[in-house]
Parts: C-alpha cells; structure tokens; sequence
C-alpha cells in the first residue's frame, strides 16, 4: 500500500468530491462484444466543470498557500483543461492567475479559453511553435519560468509556477491517492486485475497512477494514449516524475522509459488538438450508446485508442477496462463535430 500517512503530511486544499464513481459501460461493452467496460468519472470533481486536474491542483495549491503566493502561473495548449481548472481554484481561493500559450491569440475564444476569460485570468499568448514547438516538458517548463519571472503582473510578486499539467511531484501525489481510491473500488467489484486506460497529454496523471499502483503491489495494469506528440523523449519524462514520486513517499523506485505503458504517435492525428475521424466517431457512439460525453482533445483520442485496441483482441471477452473520463468538456463547444 502506499505511505499514506506521508500523503497526509502534505499542504493539500479541498477542490473535489470524492471518490468520483465507478459506473459499467454496459452498452458499449455489448457493442464491442467484451472486454467488460467501465469509465471512473474524474469529470465530474472539481470546480467550472471539473476534470482529473483537481486532484493535482488540491496539493499544488496546498504547496501555493504555504508559500504564500499571490500569483499562480501556468502554460498549455490552446484547450488546456488544467489551465481552466488551475483559473478556478485561484479565483476560490483569492489568487491572480495568469496562462500562456505557445500560439498565437485566436481571434474569439471558445471552449476552455472563453472560461478562462469569464474568470478573469491573464492570458498571454506568444507564437513560438505551437505547444511544445520540439522541445522536451522540461525544456518548455524552464522557458515559461523565465517568461513569467518579467510579465508584469507577476514581475515583484510571490508567484507560484504550475508546469503544464500539474506535471510536478506534488501534482503526481492526487492520483497517487486516486490509484488507492480506484483499487479499493475494483476491488468491492471482485475485480482483482484490471487495465486502466486514459489520455496522455503531459503525462502527470500517468505517472502518478504508475507510482501509487507500484507502491500498492497492484495486478492493475496502464495504458496511456498519447493525445498530441506534444514533447521530445515524453516516456522519459513521465518515468522520472514516477520515480521522484515514489522517493517522496519513501518507498525508492526507478523507472525508466520503457517501462511506461504509453502508446506515442498512434492515435495523434494531424497533432495536438486536432480531431481525428476516429475520435469523432468513438465521441458519437459513447454518447449514443451511454449519454456519456467525452472531449475532441484527451479523451476522444483515448476513447478511439481503447476502442482500437479492444477490436486487435487486446483484451479477452472476460476481462475488465477502466477509461478514466479526464473531462475536457468544454472544448466540445471550440469544435464542429456536425
């Protein structure tokens, strides 16, 4: 099990209602003739239409407030849901908040901008290549650093810095938990091994599960779809954030890139933010068959990769899948899916 008590012992606020449920896919599992299909709803925890990043942001404001920031700061692509969700926990709890995109300013915001927008945050967009523009996380990470160091706003100011994603050890310890909280629930189900499958898009909400199913011994396995070919040496990145997870709780593990259960490039499309006629297709049929809405960007593609998979036999006919819903539900309105 996992060092619960040392989880404890970190700054964390309360964003989210949790556990979020565990509900069977029934009619999609029919449609796809078996695996046995379940979603575990993080789509609906947490503040302006939730999603999977308030469990990150519940450390990494508990981390903010110690220190005593005024300003938070993030950056992501154009959709980012973390961006929208980190706005709304800064607007509860009193802080300026302020994003920045690698692209350039739309001429009308939609979707997740056009939140960010209503709740007052400081957007600044800078056209350097798009998301990542071949840089690694890291690379990105420093560059928006120095960048929020000079904006005014921030220039003087206690600002506490949130990479792209929550991508950070603090952020990984909310699906630490969640990794706790899911096993708890297969297990009331009789579920004694499972394959978690989810949205890759910085890869924090991966690595986190990777660390907390590592430290309680599980039989659950991964797979990460990756959603954008956003970064350079992406597994790379993810099993560092893994392993300095696992040393802040106390239980040494390392693990290396080959070790993530990531599918990179497949199920991409044209790139980051891009929907894919595959996508489109598994976002109607989910919707049709379940009434569960999923997103053009994360879990549409993911969605389509699970759906892929199950249909190359991937999985037996009695075993179980579990699609995280990460949420993204805003960005359904920046799209045309007619």
């Amino acid at each position: 099990m996992p060092d619960l008590s040392k989880l404890v012992s970190y700054p964390r606020v309360r964003l989210g209602q949790f556990p979020t449920p565990l509900e069977p896919l029934s009619h999609l599992t029919e449609a796809v003739g078996g695996p046995h299909l379940w979603v575990k709803r993080d789509d609906v925890a947490g503040p302006a239409m939730g999603g999977n990043k308030t469990r990150k942001l519940e450390f990494l404001f508990g981390e903010a407030l110690a220190r005593q920031a005024e300003v938070v700061a993030t950056f992501g692509g154009l959709q980012s849901n973390f961006a929208r969700q980190m706005i709304a926990g800064a607007r509860a709890l009193g802080l300026e908040a302020h994003c920045f995109y690698f692209e350039r300013r739309p001429r009308k915001l939609k979707g997740n901008l056009l939140l960010a927008q209503l709740m007052g945050a400081h957007l600044h967009f800078i056209p350097l290549g798009g998301s990542a523009g071949g840089r690694t996380l890291e690379q990105s990470v420093r560059l928006v650093r120095i960048l929020a160091a000079v904006t005014p706003g921030c220039l003087g100011r206690r600002v506490f810095f949130m990479p792209v994603g929550g991508h950070t050890v603090a952020g990984a310890m909310g699906y630490v938990l969640a990794a706790d909280e899911l096993g708890q629930q297969l297990k009331d189900q009789s579920i004694e091994r499972a394959t978690v499958v989810l949205a890759a898009g910085s890869g924090g909400t991966l690595a986190g599960l990777m660390a907390g199913l590592r430290l309680m011994d599980s039989a659950h396995q991964l797979l990460g779809i990756d959603v954008g070919r956003l970064w350079r040496a992406f597994p790379t990145s993810i099993a560092a954030l893994a392993s300095d997870t696992c040393v802040q709780l106390g239980q040494p593990h390392q693990f290396q890139p080959g070790d993530v259960p990531l599918i990179e490039g497949t199920y991409v499309g044209a790139g980051y933010a891009q929907i894919t006629a595959a996508s489109q297709a598994a976002i109607r049929q989910v919707a049709q068959l379940e009434g569960l809405l999923l997103d053009p960007v994360y879990t549409g593609k993911a969605m389509a990769g699970l759906l892929h998979q199950a249909s190359l036999g991937r999985w037996k006919r009695d075993e179980h899948v579990v699609f995280l819903h990460t949420g993204g539900l805003p960005a359904l309105w920046a799209y045309d899916l007619a």
